[in-house]
């Protein structure tokens, strides 16, 4: 730490000389060529070029020095000798630090090693760090400080950069994906005043202006399906929900969420919807249907195959295999049998909510390759339409890859009797919670449509191979420090 002050103590000081001579050490406008990537696809001998980027490496000969620039597109060995200088601008050059923002001008030269590099005409200072970069060679080793100071994790340690490039370009894909199958992407309210569209507890915040109680939004389902009763057909949205609820490997309060809305479709369209994107993300990824997550070694530990079509099962029959004669037992029987295969449960759980956490431990988590899961208990999915052939269930399906839940998705329920009904049921004696103006959309006349959500977070973790959410979300929710 000592040292560290030191350091910062010296930069503090550079800082400062820098001013002084007049030069602001923090920059203005420079004009570049772009990025570090495409100065390099300009790249030619004698070519002029102008680059900007952070200081990572620094080789000094003396009269000459290599430096490398680098960006988040990667890097460009950049050439100075101190002839091509006026003393005075030397003297800058000389105050400069590994960290620092810089830009160059010059023309292209191919060393005799064959590096691509600019010979440098000029540079201007566009940024003086005054905390030292972490030891490139060692990183950022600490796990927590990682998730922390993100910003230091991308510079130091490379290998954390490309899941975040890929989940821009997962993002990116979705929306012309969807785009060119005439979906409209719309904006609804993150700030509500009833936390619906699913089971989740909510964060609370207040209108000072209005004195009014809202949630921050847990879905933006009910709000999407006005846009239906509007007489939109095809519209989808792709922003953040927060739930006020646990963190682990698979859970962050803020994460993103895609919900898309079908006019006239049902669950089953949606399925198919949710294997044709989800397949496309691959090809375009990784060029194959096949995807490995490996370890911190390289070593391939799980593979998945989304080849087409994708299985699929009702969830009666999946939970029978996996305990014979379940739906006979009653409570108590259900209970005993959770006990001794170690799922725990609430004693306040139903029979239905019993049945659940059998199908999360027993199942859900066995299942690698793509799953489609149809037919739920009505009681699970209070906003999906009932089965026309058995009133108990729901058409709907539940996408399970690589252990966890990818995607939900509905034949909506759009009769505004029944989903008051089942409303009801599920809000209890707390009927304050019922979105009243979403039942008055309802009864102006929703069309039959499907509905799918994907969690984009989880999404990028099965495509990635990342074993945390934290490891896909650059700014994941930390307890403060001190």
């Amino acid at each position: 730490m000592e040292e560290t002050h030191q350091l910062v103590a010296v930069r503090l000081d550079k800082r400062a000389e820098i001013a002084r001579r007049g030069v602001d050490p923090y920059g203005t406008h420079f004009e570049t060529d772009g990025s570090i990537a495409q100065v390099r696809d300009r790249f030619g001998e004698g070519v002029p070029l102008r680059a900007a980027g952070r200081i990572t490496a620094h080789r000094d000969m003396g009269k000459s020095h290599f430096l490398d620039l680098s960006d988040s597109t990667g890097r460009i060995q950049i050439y100075l000798n101190k002839k091509a200088f006026e003393p005075e601008q030397w003297d800058i050059f000389q105050l400069l630090d590994l960290g620092d923002f810089l830009g160059v001008a010059g023309e292209g030269f191919v060393t005799k090693t064959g590096e691509h590099t600019i010979k440098a005409a000029s540079f201007a200072v566009l940024g003086k760090t005054i905390r030292p970069l972490p030891d490139k060679w060692h990183g950022l080793a600490d796990t927590e400080s990682r998730y922390r100071q993100r910003y230091l994790d991308l510079i130091a340690n490379p290998d954390s950069r490309p899941p975040f490039m890929q989940r821009i370009q997962i993002v990116r894909e979705i929306r012309r994906f969807l785009d060119e199958r005439e979906f409209l992407e719309v904006e609804t309210p993150m700030m509500q005043a009833v936390a619906g569209g699913a089971a989740a507890q909510p964060f609370v915040t207040h209108h000072k202006a209005l004195d009014l109680p809202l949630y921050l939004r847990i879905a933006p389902e009910l709000y999407l399906k006005r846009l239906l009763v509007a007489g939109y057909t095809k519209v989808f949205e792709l922003n953040r929900n927060f739930r006020n609820e646990g963190i682990s490997r698979r859970h962050n309060p803020e994460f993103t969420m895609l919900e898309a809305y079908w006019a006239y479709a049902d669950f089953d369209q949606m399925a198919q919807l949710v294997e044709e994107l989800i397949c496309h993300l691959a090809e375009t990824l990784h060029g194959s249907l096949t995807l490995e997550h490996k370890d911190d070694e390289g070593a391939i530990r799980r593979t998945i195959d989304l080849s087409r079509p994708w299985k699929r099962a009702r969830y009666a029959d999946l939970i029978e295999q996996a305990s014979p004669g379940w739906h006979e037992l009653d409570l108590e029987a259900r209970r005993t049998q959770l006990r001794e295969a170690k799922i725990e449960f609430s004693p306040e759980m139903e029979a239905h909510e019993l049945t659940q956490q059998l199908f999360e431990k027993a199942i859900e988590e066995k299942q690698i390759n793509p799953l489609f899961v149809t037919h739920l208990p009505k009681e699970l999915v209070p906003l999906a339409k009932q089965n026309a052939a058995d009133p108990d269930l729901v058409d709907v399906y539940e996408l399970i890859i690589n252990g966890q839940e990818i995607s939900p998705g509905y034949s909506e329920l759009n009769d505004p009797v029944a989903q008051r009904e089942r409303l009801e049921a599920q809000a209890g004696a707390e009927v304050q919670k019922i979105d009243e103006d979403f039942l008055t959309a309802l009864e102006h006349g929703m069309p039959s449509a499907g509905g799918i959500g994907i969690g984009i977070d989880r999404l990028v973790m099965l495509l990635t191979g990342a074993e945390s959410i934290r490891d896909v979300i650059f700014f994941p929710l930390q307890r403060p420090q001190g």
